[in-house]
């Protein structure tokens, strides 16, 4: 993995376990096949607090932006992916 994905993949653990988990799920799989708009989102997605980031994956509130919202329903819905 580059430099920029070991920055993302440090991004991605937070103080749960659940949060690590599928935000890391999301790097290894979605990440490789996204598009530069949809990595930044990613990487944007991860400066939010993680009981924001566990209240949208865990469809209890519905992030504004789109992008944020593909991103976690991609996650949601990871084994349809």
């Amino acid at each position: 993995m580059n430099v920029d994905g070991a920055r993302l993949r440090w991004r991605c653990r937070r103080g749960m376990r659940e949060l690590d988990q599928l935000l890391g799920w999301w790097l290894d799989v979605r990440y490789p096949l996204s598009g530069d708009v949809e990595k930044a989102a990613f990487s944007t997605l991860l400066d939010e607090p993680d009981p924001q980031l566990w209240d949208w994956l865990s469809d209890r509130a519905v992030p504004e932006n789109p992008m944020w919202q593909r991103i976690v329903d991609e996650i949601r819905h990871r084994d349809r992916v």
